[in-house]
């Protein structure tokens, strides 16, 4: 009869303590992103519904105005008298003409304007001095007030931030918010309100635009932009005609 054989029982192999303490960094680390994830999850979900209900805020704000200036011109015609509208908030001003022989005063404002290149534009408040600054630069230039269909269009189509001196499309609201949070900016319909209403950030909303990049309008320009807007020209104030300019540029 064969000599029985006895098995030896297996050692127990006993993990290194510095890779039990590796797991558990990475067991600490997975719940904690978990964590965050969940948690931004829920910020993004309510900060959506905050921008929502700006936006709609932002379209009663817009509806109620615009019903007021109609009622005002209804009340005029009807006394027999001219309805005079407010002075604008804020001008579009796009440069159409380059630097030869250009004095360095003009050269300067134009630079403090930020228009460097034929085409580009920019949102500028309309203040007694930058009123005095864009007269000093009119054969230059032609500006005028844009109504709110052109500041979103422009902004949405065109529209790119200056963060870090670098220029980023606006392809989400974080962008915006990571620049603009500060000043109580989310989101481009707060961007938008800011620009047409002239509010109290008006200056950062602006300076954070990039100057806007045009096309040359469609059909070219009227004449070889010497003359006058109001003598059949291109330069200098157009008032609201500047949005149809907008729209052919854009």
């Amino acid at each position: 009869m064969a000599p029985s054989t006895t098995v030896p029982s297996a050692s127990v192999i006993e993990v290194p303590e510095t890779l039990l303490k590796k797991r558990k960094q990475n067991e600490k680390a997975r719940e904690e992103r978990i964590a965050a994830a969940s948690a931004a999850r829920k910020a993004s979900k309510s900060k959506r519904k905050v921008i929502f209900k700006r936006a709609e805020s932002y379209v009663k704000e817009y509806l109620t105005k615009e019903k007021e200036e109609i009622r005002l011109k209804r009340t005029a015609r009807t006394a027999g008298d001219f309805y005079v509208p407010a002075q604008p908030k804020v001008y579009f001003v796009v440069r159409i003409r380059g630097i030869n022989e250009i004095a360095p005063k003009p050269r300067k404002i134009l630079q403090l304007l930020r228009l460097l290149q034929i085409n580009n534009g920019v949102f500028v408040k309309a203040t007694r001095a930058t009123q005095q600054m864009l007269r000093l630069v009119e054969p230059y230039i032609t500006y005028g007030e844009p109504n709110l269909k052109s500041v979103r269009e422009l902004i949405y189509k065109r529209g790119y931030g200056k963060v870090d001196k670098q220029r980023i499309p606006l392809a989400n609201n974080s962008v915006i918010e990571a620049a603009l949070g500060k000043f109580d900016i989310l989101c481009v319909e707060d961007l938008v309100h800011e620009i047409i209403t002239a509010g109290p950030n008006f200056k950062q909303a602006s300076n954070f635009l990039w100057p806007f990049k045009l096309s040359n309008p469609t059909g070219g320009w009227r004449t070889r932009k010497f003359k006058h807007y109001v003598q059949g020209g291109d330069f200098g104030d157009r008032e609201v005609n500047i949005n149809k300019l907008i729209r052919q540029m854009n």
